[in-house]
């Protein structure tokens, strides 16, 4: 038995704000694809316009940067094909971090209370 679950962010290179219109989307079904073909399951994902919130539960074979590596690759190398304007802006879509902490500290229910209200944040980007 296991119950392991990961709260992922990160960012395009340098904070640029290029996750909108369709390359949210397409970036969303990505993350989606990639998690299904690993059979993970996505508690909560959000994706703002300069980087990403994911709350994902792996199994225990698979370590954090693993994990946050597998969907970083994926979802550069593929929105950079379909979007070649993403390829003229960024040197390379993800920066090289990324921040990654177990859900154990806190309840699974506040990271994704946080996850969810992104949007909300008074500090928000419009």
């Amino acid at each position: 038995m296991y119950d392991i679950g990961y709260h992922v962010v990160w960012c395009p290179k340098y904070r640029r704000p290029v996750l909108a219109g369709q390359v949210r989307d397409r970036c969303d079904e990505l993350i989606r694809q990639k998690a299904a073909e690993h059979d993970w399951e996505i508690v909560a994902l959000e994706i703002m316009p300069d980087h990403v919130h994911l709350f994902a539960r792996t199994h225990p074979a698979d370590s954090p940067s693993y994990v946050a590596n597998q969907f970083k690759g994926f979802t550069s190398r593929v929105l950079r094909a379909e979007f070649p304007h993403l390829k003229s802006r960024l040197p390379t879509l993800w920066s090289r971090s990324f921040f990654v902490a177990s859900v154990g500290a806190v309840s699974e229910k506040t990271v994704q209370q946080y996850i969810e209200t992104q949007y909300e944040r008074p500090w928000r980007k419009s």
